[in-house]
């Protein structure tokens, strides 16, 4: 009996001794509080790095001795004073800001566009077909990363001056020699991109290849499983290379002042340096940069999702 007695008792005992489980209220609640503080720190650092935003648009309604008298104090972040237009007025006044724009924007999209279809292509032959090699070639693209652009651009300055071309003179279309004061100048030397055909072909090796095999035994085409397969499942690479590439196309800054002396060629960047040529009117400043910088905001609010699932999902993924 007191056997009995002890191995019926032991199990009671065990299960007083265990500890209990939290109860699923308070990890709900552990949860929501993990949220709330993360859901802080974001807004803090969003706030920092809107800071020289706010900055500029409050600035650009104010005139420049307002601007000067604000800089110092918390004021120069409030819209308060003499707020007005003025400046966007005095920005189309000295600058031809709707031909920079159309020039920008003529230049990016066909930067982007052309950059998606190119790189994209090349990522789909370093990732998904075999040839002999095809990693020395990825290691030379990778390896052009680290060469700056201004060491070459003085060399690239002399070569686009040399390359044919057709020119209209007069209504009548003529062979002619040089880039230089040219739209292609600005668009055909940034279409090949190392860090997107890089991004391209990480993304497209974490695809399976058994959907290649599949489709190579139904009798498609390389190209048609690069336009049917492997464009569809890029959303989020496609998405990240645009932004990427759109960035740098509209900012253009160095190689335009270098190739593009006629105004009704130049891009929004360049247009910048008219406000510093006499008396600098920082107000104007202001509002021509903020008129340039809505662009890239809009471009990247409607891709961020994408770009952040890009690069979370594959992005860097070795």
């Amino acid at each position: 009996m007191t056997a009995t007695r002890t191995l019926t008792t032991a199990p009671s005992e065990s299960r007083r001794a265990a500890p209990s489980l939290p109860p699923a209220r308070s990890a709900r609640a552990q949860r929501r509080w993990g949220r709330v503080f993360l859901y802080l720190a974001l807004s803090l650092f969003g706030i920092v790095f809107l800071f020289p935003l706010v900055f500029m648009f409050v600035s650009s309604l104010k005139p420049d001795s307002q601007i000067l008298q604000d800089i110092d104090s918390a004021a120069a972040f409030l819209p308060v004073g003499d707020i007005s237009l003025d400046n966007y007025f005095g920005v189309f006044d000295r600058v031809p800001v709707a031909q920079f724009m159309f020039n920008s924007v003529l230049v990016t999209v066909l930067t982007v566009g052309l950059g998606l279809i190119v790189n994209s292509m090349a990522g789909f032959a370093l990732s998904r077909l075999a040839w002999k090699g095809r990693i020395i070639v990825l290691a030379i693209i990778i390896a052009t990363l680290i060469v700056p652009f201004e060491t070459i651009a003085v060399p690239m300055v002399y070569w686009v001056a040399q390359l044919p071309t057709l020119v209209m003179e007069g209504g009548v279309l003529k062979y002619d020699f040089g880039w230089l004061n040219t739209y292609q100048v600005q668009i055909v030397p940034f279409i090949a991109n190392a860090f997107s055909i890089f991004l391209f072909t990480q993304y497209f090796s974490t695809i399976p290849k058994s959907l290649d095999e599949a489709a190579r035994i139904d009798g498609a085409s390389w190209f048609t499983i690069y336009r049917r397969i492997l464009v569809p499942l890029s959303g989020p690479a496609f998405a990240t290379v645009a932004i990427l590439t759109f960035l740098p196309a509209w900012n253009q800054y160095l190689w335009p002042l270098m190739v593009v002396q006629k105004e009704e060629l130049r891009p929004v960047m360049v247009g910048v340096q008219y406000f510093f040529q006499l008396n600098t009117a920082w107000g104007e400043v202001m509002a021509y940069t903020s008129l340039i910088t809505i662009p890239v905001l809009i471009v990247f609010l409607i891709f961020q999702r994408a770009f952040v699932s890009s690069i979370a999902a594959s992005g860097v993924k070795g």
